[in-house]
């Protein structure tokens, strides 16, 4: 059975988890929760908070170039680039290598 512990809703709606909680689920000073409305209350669980990279034009250009896997390839991202506004040829990148079958 799990233990249940009381807690006091403060100013601005903030709630202090008591520290036997945060320290068994391992959550400190900083750390992200997530609260999540259920039928019979509330949920308040540790989130992981990963870094996400927004990609510029110039970006995705580069993966489009850098991805193509054979000449033909190449050419359809070099277009791609081009549809985008962006010079393909100024646009840093690994050409795909040339395979001998």
């Amino acid at each position: 059975m799990m233990e249940t512990l009381a807690s006091k809703v403060g100013r601005r709606g903030t709630v202090v988890l008591p520290a036997k909680l945060r320290h068994r689920l391992g959550i400190e000073e900083g750390s992200f929760v997530v609260a999540e409305a259920r039928e019979d209350g509330i949920l308040i669980r540790p989130a992981a908070v990963l870094p996400i990279e927004v990609y510029t034009p110039e970006r995705r250009a580069e993966f489009l170039l850098s991805n193509a896997v054979d000449a033909e390839d190449y050419q359809r991202a070099r277009a791609e680039v081009k549809r985008l506004g962006l010079d393909p040829d100024r646009i840093k990148h690994h050409r795909p290598s040339k395979r001998r079958g």
